[in-house]
């Protein structure tokens, strides 16, 4: 009786660890069919698989479904389809957080910080590069083999491109400093324009560089964008300069027209004054004439001896009349004319 009753007793406790162990026993059957499962995929229309047998190389899986031992056995890795481009911005031509702290901040203590996301150009000036790069996987394996490395590598292609371009061009041909260039020198605009080329044809070469000995990325080169700019203290400056210019230029043109308007009225004037010197001079030359004109029939009187009798005649009677008496004497009366001065009485003269 007390046996039955211990078998009854322990029935609930076997028959918790019966159902517990049935269900780990399941679970690791769905355990193990999940991993033995675990590398049979869909690829996606825009992926491939790379399949590493133990580590290695084994296969390159297009779209759809793949097949491959679990892992450790086979380890798969998705990447890029070969008609997907895949951009990726150059972050590490751009200024710092900390260089752009200490700009905000004003402090210029660190050199490092003062010359960090700034490239120098040929002619000992300063610009910043905003370089985004676009490529497509053509190679998955080295692609794979080159993992993590990948953007690391291109970033330092990226940036020794830039250098190269940048020192062998000057200011003006990276992008416009001094706008009154733009139309003077179309050279300079046209190597402006070929700088995004260079970029891309330096890059490309390095990385054909690095397939050739055996070290390449697996990567193709699309296209590339530049954005160039100057730091924003040199814009300051530029500004400052272009509104000085301009300032300049309106007070140059501003004295140009007051130096027209004052020319226009001093040559009105000179006109003026001319006209009026000529006209006088022909009213004094009339007025000479008219006044010697006397003088010149005079002058040709002996064609008329009785002239010049006829012209005293003529002016006597006027003359006397402005007198207050008149006394004639015959030339020919041989008497004595006694004149009296004022306070005094004249002798008689013979």
């Amino acid at each position: 009786m007390s046996e039955q009753q211990t078998t009854q007793s322990a029935g609930p406790w076997t028959q918790s660890i019966r159902l517990a162990f049935y269900a780990l026993y399941a679970l690791t059957l769905l355990a193990a069919a999940g991993w033995l499962f675990s590398n049979i995929r869909q690829i996606p229309a825009d992926s491939r698989a790379v399949v590493l047998h133990f580590g290695a190389q084994q296969r390159v899986t297009e779209a759809g479904l793949l097949l491959a031992w679990p892992a450790p056995v086979d380890d798969v890795v998705m990447v890029p389809a070969p008609d997907r481009v895949i951009e990726h911005h150059v972050t590490a031509l751009l200024r710092s957080a900390d260089a752009l702290h200490a700009d905000m901040r004003d402090d210029d203590s660190s050199d490092a910080l003062a010359g960090s996301g700034y490239l120098l150009t040929g002619d000992a000036g300063v610009v910043q590069l905003d370089i985004s790069v676009f490529y497509r996987v053509v190679a998955p394996m080295a692609y794979v083999l080159q993992g993590e490395h990948v953007i690391p590598s291109l970033d330092r292609l990226v940036e020794r491109a830039a250098v190269a371009v940048c020192a062998a061009r000057d200011l003006d041909t990276i992008l416009v400093a001094r706008p009154e260039m733009v139309s003077g020198d179309l050279n300079v605009a046209q190597q402006r324009e070929r700088l995004r080329a260079d970029v891309q044809h330096n890059v490309a070469q390095n990385l054909q560089r690095l397939a050739q000995s055996g070290s390449g990325l697996g990567i193709a080169l699309e296209r590339v964008t530049v954005q160039s700019t100057l730091p924003s203290t040199t814009v300051t400056a530029f500004n400052a300069v272009l509104t000085a210019s301009q300032k300049a230029s309106q007070a140059i043109a501003t004295a140009n027209t007051d130096a027209s308007l004052i020319r226009q009225k001093a040559t009105q004037l000179a006109d003026q004054i001319r006209q009026t010197a000529q006209a006088q001079a022909r009213e004094r030359v009339a007025k000479a004439q008219s006044d010697t004109a006397m003088v010149a029939r005079l002058a040709n009187s002996h064609h008329d001896p009785d002239l010049l009798a006829r012209i005293y005649r003529e002016r006597i009677a006027a003359i006397l009349a402005q007198a207050g008496s008149v006394i004639t004497v015959s030339p020919k009366d041989d008497a004595n004319l006694i004149l009296q001065a004022a306070g005094q009485k004249e002798s008689p003269k013979p």
